[in-house]
């Protein structure tokens, strides 16, 4: 999926239409959908083979230091995405990869006179999945789901929008049933209440677009409307 492209394509939708009634036409493969929100993923939409496992608050682990069982045991990431280990003390886990937290630990017990310790983390429970935030954010990564995460919620994680950044140039992209969808919404009419903050799911991407959209499209953008509700499209 070219991020590009897609941005590109749903501002050039919106600049076409004088109003909510007008019917959209977009490049070929692109359907815009007239409906209020994303649909959601199904529970098989929620796996992805291809991203790196990602910790999360709640996972439980397993923790093995070679050598020592008396600091081998098994630990749950508390929710402010923290483990605590004899010795090694507090660290930091969510946002983590196993092996990187794995390599974490091991630090912290080398500080604390530990010699040549040799760390494995397992996951023994997922509870929590991670989206992407991208774009003109503060802080772009990926970042844990855990219970119901919001569009306004997922920014928040990323620290908020940079200093140059649309806030009404926000996309949403998921994959539902096979079939690649993409929502645009706009931060500022969520905020004052005008429609609703939208769930976020797992897998989910979110891209706050700013540079080329603002210098090319600002004047369509202005005139459409689009503070009145998000637009909602499928990748055919």
């Amino acid at each position: 999926m070219k991020f590009s492209l897609v941005t590109a394509t749903l501002i050039a939708l919106i600049g076409v239409s004088g109003c909510a009634e007008d019917r959209f036409v977009g490049r070929p493969g692109l359907t815009v959908v007239q409906q209020g929100a994303l649909p959601e993923p199904l529970a098989t939409d929620l796996v992805s083979a291809s991203r790196p496992q990602v910790l999360g608050p709640f996972d439980q682990l397993s923790v093995d230091v070679f050598g020592l069982p008396e600091f081998s045991r098994t630990v749950t990431i508390d929710r402010s995405g923290n483990i605590s280990l004899p010795l090694a003390g507090e660290i930091p886990a969510a946002g983590k990869t196993p092996t990187q937290l794995a390599q974490a630990v091991t630090q912290s017990l080398r500080a604390n006179y530990v010699r040549d310790p040799r760390v494995t983390i397992n996951v023994t429970q997922v509870v929590s999945q991670v989206l992407t935030v991208s774009g003109q954010v503060r802080q772009p990564g990926l970042y844990p789901v855990t219970g119901r995460m919001t569009l306004l919620r997922a920014i928040a994680r990323a620290q908020g929008v940079s200093d140059v950044a649309r806030e009404d140039l926000v996309l949403v992209f998921r994959r539902v049933n096979g079939r690649d969808t993409v929502g645009l919404y706009d931060l500022r009419a969520i905020q004052q209440g005008i429609y609703a903050d939208p769930e976020v799911f797992a897998n989910d991407v979110v891209q706050v677009d700013a540079s080329r959209a603002r210098r090319l499209f600002n004047l369509a953008i202005a005139s459409s409307g689009l503070i009145a509700g998000p637009l909602i499209a499928i990748l055919n």
